[in-house]
Parts: C-alpha cells; sequence; structure tokens
C-alpha cells in the first residue's frame, strides 16, 4: 500500500471488519473522572490489579482507559458485553482473544504514547501497531546502534542532524509494529530486519535476517495519527483496505 492522507471519520453504526479489511481506532488517553470510573467497571480483576500497581494516577488512569477503551472496541465487533471478553497473552505479552472467541478469527493489536492510544483490528490476519510521541532522545545515536539493523544504521548515519529524530522514530516505530505482529519478539532481534526509514520514503519491511523474499509476506503501512506523533501498521499479507476510526463516546 502506498501512504495515505488519514482521515479519522466517526465508525459507522453497522460495524463490521473482515480479513480483507484493517481498521485503526484513535482515541485519546485523557479522559474525565467519571469516564475513567464507568471504564474501570469494564475491566477484568487481573486489569484491576494492574492498574492499582501504578503509583501515579495519570499513569494509572491512562492504562485504565487504555483497556477499557480497548473492550469496548472489540465489543462492537464481536456482539458481547465489554465486561464479558477475555483474553490470553503471548510470549511478550501480545493480547489475543481467549479460546472460547477463537472462532471469530478477530485478530488485534494496540499502543499508547503519551496522551494518545491506536488500536488496530482485521480478521485472520497477524497485525501489530506501534505510536510514539516525537520528544528529544538524548542517546539516539547509542540507541540505533544497539538496536537498529547494521543496514538500517547505514542509512541512519547519512542523514542530516534535522533528519535524524523523524527517521529514528520512523524505524524504531515500524521494527516494533513488526515485532508486535509476529507475536514474539523473544525469538528475533530488533537487528535481524530492515526497515526503510527516510522520510518521504514508503513504509516497508525490507529483509528478514537478509531474506527479501521473507519480508514480502508482510506489509508495512506508516499511520499518521496527530501532530507530534509517529505510528506504524504492520500486517501479514497483502490486499486489504484501511480504515481509520475516531474514537467517540
Amino acid at each position: 500500500m502506498t501512504d495515505l492522507d488519514y482521515v479519522w471519520l466517526p465508525p459507522p453504526t453497522d460495524l463490521t471488519v473482515t480479513s480483507s479489511d484493517v481498521h485503526v481506532w484513535r482515541a485519546a488517553l485523557a479522559q474525565p473522572a467519571a469516564r475513567v470510573q464507568q471504564l474501570v467497571q469494564t475491566l477484568s480483576a487481573d486489569e484491576r490489579i494492574r492498574a492499582e500497581r501504578f503509583y501515579f494516577e495519570r499513569d494509572r488512569n491512562r492504562f485504565i482507559v487504555g483497556r477499557g477503551l480497548l473492550r469496548i472496541v472489540l465489543s462492537r465487533y464481536l456482539g458481547i458485553a465489554p465486561d464479558q471478553l477475555q483474553f490470553y497473552y503471548g510470549s511478550r505479552g501480545k493480547p489475543a482473544l481467549a479460546e472460547t472467541l477463537s472462532e471469530s478469527k478477530l485478530r488485534f493489536n494496540l499502543s499508547h504514547s503519551e496522551e494518545m492510544a491506536l488500536y488496530a483490528v482485521t480478521r485472520d490476519r497477524e497485525i501489530g501497531i506501534d505510536i510514539e510521541y516525537i520528544r528529544p532522545i538524548t542517546e539516539m545515536e547509542q540507541i540505533a546502534k544497539r538496536f537498529f539493523s547494521i543496514q538500517e544504521n547505514a542509512v541512519f548515519c547519512t542523514l542530516p542532524p534535522n533528519q535524524k529524530q523523524t527517521a529514528f522514530f520512523n524505524c524504531w516505530t515500524r521494527k516494533e509494529a513488526y515485532v508486535k505482529a509476529i507475536g514474539d519478539g523473544l525469538a528475533l532481534s530488533l537487528t535481524q530486519f530492515d526497515v526503510s526509514l527516510t522520510s518521504g520514503e514508503p513504509a516497508r519491511l525490507l529483509a528478514i535476517q537478509g531474506d527479501r523474499s521473507a519480508a514480502n509476506h508482510w506489509s508495512l503501512q506508516e499511520v499518521k495519527p496527530a501532530p507530534g506523533y509517529v505510528a506504524a501498521l504492520a500486517v501479514e499479507g497483502h490486499g486489504w483496505n484501511l480504515s481509520c476510526w475516531q474514537w467517540q463516546d
């Protein structure tokens, strides 16, 4: 797919998703206290325990909103109450629907940064999404040397200083989206695959452990959630259509 001019629309009332569709939802994590309390009621017991572990109220509320809205979004596709959803988690913590709901073949992923959350939903395709708030990083060069591939570092080092911050976040979100899509980041180091990263270059997975044909099995898509943010979407296969929805109460 080519990069799109993103328009975040209200979702339709007759919301459906097939294996030919990818839906990305955008939501603000800052919600009124009354809304946060409503969302707490949708969480499972273990999610409430996780929420209570956050020391700062802002971080606790972000977690509650992020998980609560995930439940509400998925409930719209599944036709069940948000508090009835059950999840299990892969070795790297990727959430998936519990076996009781596996027949739906619904696949999803979520990411949040600063004040924004993104949710990606499809059917019968693995999917991953990552969002980052653009901010100064003093050790950017050192992080790139440690986590970017040899090829990515070669490109990164040739860029002028005023392009490096965008390239860094492009590379990071694209790599994280792919690792989240495969669901087992422990089995594949971030240095073992290559993505595009320069401004104006389409998001692409270039090679996996040097194998370009293996990379062709995946689609990478830049997502533009809002000014000041960078995001990327990784989807198994090709031939899918992207819709972007704005969460509304």
